[in-house]
């Protein structure tokens, strides 16, 4: 990855979150924050850039923030590992406190 640094922004009725997916694991988990600011996910999908690994991000990053599914969406990178969602309604602030304990 290059060396943009990536973080947790206020976006447009929401926030957007760096994401980068590493697939095939045993288990879907979040697993950690990359020093570019990303947060690392791991995904029983395979490859990253199947629409299924998408759905599967997006179901266990709705679940970790208790919203639906229908409020985030891959904006940026869906077809690649490196990944960036929106999610509608929730601040930056709301979605550090609910995913950044996790990791």
């Amino acid at each position: 990855m290059n060396e943009r640094k990536f973080e947790i922004t206020d976006a447009r009725g929401g926030a957007a979150v760096g994401i980068r997916v590493v697939t095939k694991a045993a288990a879907t988990e979040l697993v950690g924050k990359n020093d570019d600011g990303t947060l690392k996910v791991r995904l029983q999908a395979s490859p990253a850039s199947d629409p299924a690994a998408n759905a599967e991000l997006i179901e266990f990053i709705a679940a970790q923030l208790g919203v639906e599914k229908e409020k985030i969406e891959v904006v940026a990178g869906a077809n690649s590992r490196d990944k960036i969602l929106s999610i509608e309604g929730l601040s930056t602030q709301e979605v550090e406190e609910r995913l950044l304990p996790l990791v």
